[in-house]
C-alpha cells in the first residue's frame, strides 16, 4: 500500500496536489455559483467565454509545470524527464509533455461531446438543467480519473511491458473506432440504463434541477423516492466517462508515465470538454468526420510505441504537432462536407 502510496505522488510534494485539486474546486465553485447559481440556458457567448477560459486555463497551467519542473522536481516515472541533464531541460521537457498530452486528452474527449448530446437528448433535458447534470459529473470524473491513473503509474512502474498492452489496445479501439464510425450507439438498450430501471424507481417527468423526488408510488400508494430523468442522464454520462477513461488513459500514458503530468492535463481537458460543450452541442452535426480524425489519433499514439523501438524517440512536440494536424484535418473536412446540411433551427448552413 505504502509503494503504491508513494508511486501516485512520485516526485512532486505533497502540497502540489491539494493546491490543484483546491484550484479546480474553485474553477467549479465559481462556475456553478457565480455563473450558473439560477437554472438557465447558458447562451452561445456566454459558453464561448467560459470554453475560452478553461482552454486558456489548461494552456497557462503549463507554465505552472514548467516552474515545478524546474525548481522542486528532481525525479519523476517518466524516462526522459528523469534523463534530462539540466533544470531547464527538464522543465521544458515536462513542459512539451504536458501540452502534448493536454492536445491529446482534448482531441479525444471531443467523441464524449457526441454521446453526452444524444443521452440529454433521450432523456429530454432542457438546456438550463444540462449544465447541472454536467457539473456533478466532473466531481465524479476528478475522483474516477485519480484512482485510474493512480493504479496505471502503479502498474507501468512496477511492470513496463504494460505499456505495450495500452498500446496494442489503443491501436485496436482506434480500428473500431474508424470502422464503426456512422453507427449511433442506442442510449435505450444500454445495459446501465435497464439496470437502473428495473431496480430504481425513475420518474418520466423532468423535476427542475432535482436527481430525486418524493411521490406516491402507483403500485403501492405509499410515498417513495423517485430518481428524475436529470440522475439517469449522469449516472449515463458518468458511464460514458468511464468508458472513455479507458482509452484516454492509455493514451496519454504512452505520451508520458509522470502521474502529476498525466492527471493534471487529464483534468484541465474535461474541464475544457464541459464548457465546449454547449458550443458544439448545436453544431453536433457538423463533426461528422471528426470521429474518423480521433480514430487516427487513437492509432497513432498507439502505434507510435511500436515504432519507436526501429526509429528511435519521437520528439513530443513531432507528436503535438501530428495530432493537431490529424484534429485540424477532421475539423476541416466535416465543416465542408457538411456546409449545406440543415442545422438544428431548421436552416440551411451553407458556409461559402
Amino acid at each position: 500500500m505504502f509503494e503504491l502510496f508513494a508511486t501516485l505522488f512520485f516526485g512532486v510534494p505533497l502540497w502540489v496536489w491539494i493546491a490543484f485539486i483546491a484550484t479546480v474546486l474553485v474553477i467549479l465553485a465559481i462556475d456553478l455559483g457565480l455563473l450558473h447559481g439560477e437554472a438557465h440556458e447558458p447562451s452561445l457567448k456566454e459558453s464561448a467565454v467560459m470554453a475560452a477560459c478553461c482552454m486558456t486555463l489548461g494552456v497557462s497551467f503549463s507554465i505552472v509545470v514548467w516552474w515545478l519542473y524546474y525548481t522542486g522536481v528532481p525525479i519523476s516515472l517518466d524516462d526522459d524527464i528523469a534523463a534530462a541533464v539540466s533544470d531547464s531541460d527538464r522543465a521544458w521537457m515536462a513542459w512539451e509533455l504536458y501540452l502534448t498530452g493536454w492536445v491529446v486528452e482534448q482531441t479525444l474527449s471531443f467523441d464524449n461531446v457526441f454521446v453526452m448530446a444524444m443521452i440529454f437528448a433521450y432523456f429530454a433535458i432542457p438546456p438550463q438543467y444540462q449544465h447541472r447534470v454536467l457539473f456533478y459529473g466532473i466531481l465524479g470524473v476528478v475522483v474516477l480519473r485519480a484512482i485510474m491513473i493512480g493504479l496505471g503509474a502503479a502498474l507501468i512502474h512496477q511492470f513496463e511491458w504494460i505499456l505495450y498492452v495500452f498500446s496494442a489496445f489503443l491501436v485496436f479501439t482506434g480500428v473500431k473506432m474508424f470502422i464503426m464510425a456512422d453507427e449511433t450507439p442506442d442510449i435505450g438498450a444500454n445495459p446501465v440504463l435497464k439496470y437502473m430501471r428495473k431496480h430504481m424507481r425513475i420518474t418520466d417527468r423532468i423535476e427542475g434541477e432535482k436527481f430525486f423526488v418524493r411521490q406516491a408510488d402507483p403500485k403501492t400508494g405509499k410515498i417513495a423516492a423517485f430518481a428524475t430523468p436529470l440522475f439517469a442522464a449522469l449516472v449515463l454520462i458518468e458511464f460514458a466517462d468511464l468508458i472513455f477513461a479507458v482509452d484516454s488513459v492509455p493514451a496519454i500514458f504512452t505520451i508520458t508515465q509522470d502521474p502529476f503530468i498525466v492527471y493534471t492535463s487529464n483534468i484541465f481537458a474535461i474541464l475544457g470538454l464541459r464548457s465546449l460543450y454547449f458550443v458544439l452541442a448545436a453544431m453536433v452535426h457538423r463533426f461528422h468526420y471528426l470521429k474518423y480524425a480521433l480514430s487516427l489519433v487513437l492509432i497513432y499514439v498507439g502505434g507510435k510505441i511500436f515504432v519507436q523501438q526501429f526509429i528511435g524517440k519521437i520528439d513530443p512536440a513531432i507528436s503535438l504537432a501530428i495530432t493537431i494536424a490529424i484534429l485540424l484535418g477532421g475539423i476541416l473536412l466535416s465543416l465542408w462536407k457538411t456546409r449545406k446540411v440543415p442545422d438544428v433551427s431548421g436552416k440551411i448552413a451553407i458556409a461559402e
